[in-house]
């Protein structure tokens, strides 16, 4: 894909519809050409297969932006989901995609302000600094503040609910799945990326974290700019720092990573413990690394903010809790409680479901059964990846195909395979006691 600006966006459903069908077509002729190179004994790796059908993909949804390009952003955090050309693809969606030709950002800025942006800042840079799935970010300055300007891509909005039921019957075939059984799980996903389009509730939601969580250490929040800001452009601080990969290659020292990952940890415990709230999109992009002060981190993007219902507060901590994995009981009455179990179940399948969720929460629970851990071996994070793998490939399981448990759950645990993630790229030692 090239870096070149985008100098147009299909907003409409036909536009949309029709540039995904194109895709679809490419993707199948590569297909066809695989096996029929098969067919007369030539040499065709399955792994070419996969590279250029995930480059194909990867080049339309960075041409059509907005939901489609965020749940591949969200896959590329799933890496026992996908294939590794498509994993890495997708990885880019993280950083950088192609951004959005001069006349378009103009064009966003009249729409909301009347004036185009030379007219509002002092300084305002055309090209953009960071283009990803819902907006680009410029750097801008007033009155001798350095500012990020974030402006989303036209028609992301309104493309939401037709774009989801436009992939949603190939989701459902390839995964063997009725729609009334994922309605509730789609519904969750859908209600997270509608709001992320709307810049007001995120810049609302900015202000009241940063109030919040002000107290914690080592942690920039920005300044958010309301009479700068729209229900599409969003401005605030400019944050000093550097996202993980440039961070990293500038060789930071053990002492370093440790801070930095001890405020992320803390971040997310207190969120959750206290304030039932997480910054749900733990992907690197949303953060800046610095060494200044020994170490800080800072937290952008406020879009995808997941407000967690008391009840799944406590399920989800009761469930991390070693005590519980020690009582059978205790696990068993909690996962009927959060609609994992249910009675009506055969013996037999409940078996299984005690069995499988008996490994997995002993292993997602690692962390926290312990003063501190050392995310800096990878190890813990690859046995992470290879049970997914290993639940993916189970027969008994893959029979079982009918989802379970809250919805209030998917963006729980995205959050902290995220937050394991980001954890075991800095190669952190963290204190994983909590206390007030």
């Amino acid at each position: 894909m090239s870096d070149q600006p985008q100098e147009s966006l299909p907003t409409s459903k036909v536009a949309r519809a029709a540039r995904f069908a194109k895709t679809g077509f490419k993707v199948g002729a590569n297909y066809v050409q695989h096996y029929a190179k098969k067919a007369v004994g030539a040499d065709s790796p399955t792994a070419d297969l996969h590279q250029a059908n995930a480059a194909e993909l990867y080049g339309t949804l960075s041409e059509m932006k907005g939901s489609v390009l965020k749940v591949a952003q969200m896959l590329a955090m799933e890496k026992n989901l996908l294939p590794p050309a498509y994993a890495e693809q997708f990885r880019q969606a993280q950083y950088q995609t192609p951004p959005l030709s001069g006349p378009l950002v103009v064009k966003a800025f009249r729409d909301a302000f009347g004036r185009s942006p030379s007219e509002i800042f002092d300084e305002f840079e055309p090209s953009a600094r960071q283009a990803a799935s819902i907006g680009q970010v410029h750097f801008a300055r007033k009155n001798g503040q350095a500012m990020a300007v974030k402006v989303q891509y036209p028609g992301v909005g309104a493309s939401i609910q037709s774009d989801i039921a436009m992939v949603k019957p190939v989701a459902l075939r390839i995964m063997g799945l009725k729609e009334e059984t994922l309605r509730p799980y789609i519904a969750e996903v859908e209600a997270r990326l509608l709001e992320e389009t709307d810049y007001k509730l995120e810049l609302s939601r900015g202000q009241a974290v940063a109030a919040k969580c002000g107290h914690l250490p080592h942690l920039q929040f920005p300044t958010y700019y309301p009479a700068l800001s729209s229900a599409r452009i969003l401005t605030m601080d400019w944050l000093p720092g550097q996202h993980m990969r440039e961070f990293l290659a500038d060789n930071p020292t053990q002492e370093v990573r440790n801070q930095l990952g001890q405020a992320l940890w803390d971040f997310y415990q207190y969120q959750l413990r206290e304030l039932r709230q997480l910054h749900a999109d733990p992907h690197p992009g949303n953060f800046l690394f610095s060494t200044t002060n020994g170490g800080t981190v800072g937290v952008l993007d406020f879009g995808c903010v997941k407000d967690v219902p008391p009840t799944e507060q406590q399920q989800f901590l009761a469930l991390l809790d070693p005590a519980t994995l020690a009582d059978p009981d205790r696990l068993a009455t909690l996962l009927t409680e959060a609609g994992v179990l249910r009675p009506s179940d055969p013996p037999a399948m409940r078996e299984l479901y005690l069995r499988t969720l008996t490994q997995s929460l002993e292993l997602v629970g690692r962390p926290f059964r312990d003063e501190t851990f050392d995310f800096g071996d990878p190890t813990y994070l690859k046995s992470l990846y290879a049970l997914g793998d290993d639940l993916m490939q189970d027969q008994e399981l893959r029979q079982q195909r009918e989802p379970r448990g809250s919805a209030h759950f998917i963006y729980l645990n995205r959050t902290y395979v995220g937050l394991f993630s980001l954890l075991t790229e800095l190669g952190a030692v963290v204190r994983t006691s909590y206390e007030k």
